[in-house]
């Protein structure tokens, strides 16, 4: 079993309400536009760190983290990406590959609109975990927490904080 905390879209800020709220996770998953070696190092320092680059990561970022993390977890099959759309709308750098072989479980950010699909036709559960950082449109911050045993993605879990005043 593990616990699993779920975020994207920091853009070079992480909140002490993220920080607690993945406090005990067993690993921490980044969806993208990270925006610091900050945030990387406040997040790593808690849990087993994943992450992909997203539109706005520098070199620096990019040197450490792929577009694409595809890997097991449990017995689920993960895929994180930075823009990967949702159901019935997948970006094209994805649709081809998540048509012919989709995992359980795929993750995408970049819309910053926190949303949570399950996918009957490819049988797989879609999470946009919204944007966690200030930039952006978006009103709430949001993160998602879970745990995934053996087969079984449970007990999902939402963060909202509100959007600071630039």
């Amino acid at each position: 079993m593990k616990k699993i905390g779920l975020l994207s879209d920091t853009h070079g800020i992480i909140s002490e309400q993220f920080l607690n709220f993945f406090a005990d996770c067993n690993e921490i998953w980044h969806a993208g536009d990270i925006g610091s070696e900050y945030v990387v190092e406040k997040l790593s320092a808690i849990a087993t760190f994943r992450a992909v680059y997203g539109n706005i990561d520098g070199s620096e970022i990019r040197s450490q983290f792929k577009e694409n993390c595809r890997f097991m977890c449990e017995d689920v099959d993960v895929w994180i990406t930075h823009i990967g759309g949702y159901p019935n709308k997948y970006d094209r750098k994805v649709a081809t590959e998540i048509k012919l072989n989709p995992p359980k479980l795929f993750i995408s950010g970049h819309s910053h609109i926190l949303k949570v699909i399950n996918d009957k036709k490819l049988q797989l559960l879609h999470i946009n975990p919204g944007a966690a950082g200030n930039s952006g449109f978006h009103k709430v911050r949001t993160a998602v927490r879970f745990v995934i045993e053996k087969q079984t993605i449970r007990d999902l879990e939402i963060l909202e904080v509100p959007k600071k005043n630039d």
